[in-house]
């Protein structure tokens, strides 16, 4: 896939949405066009090179790769204010420069696709302003799926990301989040670290009104998948327990709300 006479291209490719049974996976989140372009691809920037090596050595099964995964170049990029903050102090420009070669590179995310919910948008800025052709390939987004299962407006919606950790914040955050989106007519997505999905639900029941609706997605794509959206008055109901907190704790979530 490489080139001589004109810039590389950046393939953005996707990742499964979980690590378990990867390989079991593919077939129902990749297009196999998606799984042939990955394996010829012998330059990466991932986010995680141990992720990455478990998504090629399982595209292998399906589309062997052009070389042995030791024998890629990969580097590993989590964002400017990531890498510098462990030491890296690599640039954008600087891993891009096989496509000044005419080499393609594939950008991988932790899990979905890059630059979405992810700091290779970076990359992918980078690669624009070197004139480079960027390629985005099909997979899964959870945050598309999310959307699309929750019945909520979805001509209309805003991606928060991360909510404020500390409790007091995280409830005023909430509260404006349901006036913008009462006021917009807006679906308001965001996103929690998994170990925190109890807290998050608490101050969601603790800030939000009784009508409004909020969806949490968990687990998208996998056979583990559980998807719910009720009102804020129904999840008090059926989760008024500590014990029926459980099930959402250390699993991937995607929450949604929609105002009345």
């Amino acid at each position: 896939m490489s080139r001589t006479s004109q810039l590389g291209t950046l393939y953005l490719v996707p990742n499964t949405l979980g690590d378990v049974d990867r390989a079991q996976q593919l077939s129902s989140v990749l297009p196999l066009e998606t799984m042939r372009l990955a394996s010829q691809l012998q330059h990466w920037i991932v986010e995680d090179a141990k992720t990455a090596r478990a998504l090629l050595k399982a595209i292998d099964g399906i589309s062997p790769l052009a070389c042995s995964i030791q024998e890629m170049h990969m580097s590993e990029w989590r964002g400017a204010a990531r890498n510098a903050k462990y030491g890296d102090k690599a640039k954008p420009e600087t891993l891009l420069e096989p496509l000044l070669k005419g080499i393609d590179i594939g950008l991988m995310s932790e899990a979905g696709v890059p630059g979405v919910a992810d700091p290779g948008a970076e990359l992918v800025l980078a690669a624009h302003r070197m004139g480079a052709k960027v390629k985005p390939l099909v997979g899964p987004s959870s945050l598309l799926l999310a959307l699309m299962a929750s019945g909520l407006n979805g001509q209309r919606f805003a991606f928060q990301g991360y909510l404020p950790q500390d409790g007091t914040e995280r409830l005023a955050r909430l509260k404006q989040l349901e006036t913008e989106s009462r006021k917009l007519e807006q679906t308001q997505l965001w996103i929690e670290t998994p170990y925190r999905n109890a807290a998050m639900l608490t101050s969601c029941m603790q800030a939000l009104a009784p009508q409004s609706r909020l969806c949490i997605a968990m687990d998208l794509s996998l056979a583990s998948e559980s998807i719910r959206c009720m009102p804020i008055g129904e999840w008090k109901k059926q989760f008024s327990s500590e014990a029926s907190f459980a099930s959402l704790q250390n699993r991937p979530a995607v929450f949604l709300l929609l105002a009345n």
